[in-house]
């Protein structure tokens, strides 16, 4: 990545001229906790992103739709910064991801420069990802005494809590291969609130469930959402649920946002072609 200027960043967003103004400045709404600018990344000569702009405001519910292969995981990939974009700035509560500021320019930042600014952001992935020797209580302790530096008193208290909200409080000693795909990931869900993030990534949570599984782990998601507090960010197929906890809907397509809009809009008077041939493919299913 090269080094840019913060106004070529800005680019026509309106950022100058609020500067500029103060009084603008003071009526403006609360800053993104997530901002994404002119975002790409390409695979050899395949294009998976082309130049997204997306903001996530605080407590804020976005949900991610399209087919597969349209760039939806990839922005959540490169949101939690498990990879680098190809170019276009990712910021998450103020700070540059990949990059800092120097004299007035953008310039590329470091590895560390970048763990320090993702722990904002907590992800949720298809596959649970739990250390398979920790019991369900030590999956959820751990990463909060590794991370946040809390006393094991203060993580046993805090895990405790999280997993009795999630329906888990008679699982506490049980090791991960002795639970279903639904607890597991309602354990993994536990784990990544526990370490308190601003913004939520959520990558099709339900894919890897049994049918019958899948309406426990969206109860948890819904009661999350419910909260109000904390930004979520949700890669789904289950439109009935995208449509009831989304404050906005996001519709992806070849690497691009095609359409967007409030629930309603999008999913029962989408205006663009490609969103009403995708939606009608999914209601036939």
């Amino acid at each position: 990545m090269t080094n840019m200027t913060e106004q070529q960043i800005r680019g026509t967003h309106g950022a100058t001229e609020q500067l500029l103004n103060p009084a603008l400045t003071a009526t403006a709404s609360p800053a993104p906790v997530l901002s994404i600018r002119g975002l790409t990344k390409s695979y050899g000569e395949r294009t998976i992103l082309d130049g997204i702009d997306l903001d996530v405001a605080p407590g804020e519910k976005v949900a991610l739709i399209g087919p597969s292969g349209s760039g939806k995981t990839t922005v959540l990939r490169l949101a939690m910064g498990l990879e680098k974009p190809g170019s276009g700035t990712i910021k998450i509560c103020g700070n540059y991801l990949w990059h800092k500021e120097v004299g007035g320019q953008l310039q590329d930042a470091c590895e560390k420069h970048a763990r320090v600014v993702r722990r904002s952001v907590g992800m949720v992935f298809q596959q649970f990802n739990l250390f398979p020797h920790f019991t369900v209580l030590q999956n959820v302790v751990e990463p909060m005494i590794q991370v946040l530096r809390v006393s094991k008193e203060e993580a046993q208290t805090r895990a405790r809590e999280l997993l009795s909200q999630v329906g888990l409080s008679s699982h506490f000693n049980h090791l991960p291969i002795q639970l279903s795909g639904g607890q597991q990931q309602r354990v993994a869900i536990a784990r990544s609130v526990a370490l308190k993030p601003k913004v939520i990534l959520f990558d099709e949570v339900t894919s890897a469930l049994d049918p019958e599984r899948v309406g426990e782990v969206l109860h948890v998601m819904r009661d999350l959402a419910e909260q109000g507090d904390m930004s979520m960010l949700l890669v789904t197929h289950e439109m009935s649920f995208a449509e009831d906890i989304a404050n906005r809907v996001l519709m992806f397509d070849s690497g691009k946002i095609v359409e967007e809009g409030p629930p309603h809009h999008v999913m029962k008077t989408p205006s663009h072609p490609r969103t009403q041939q995708f939606l009608r493919a999914i209601l036939e299913r």
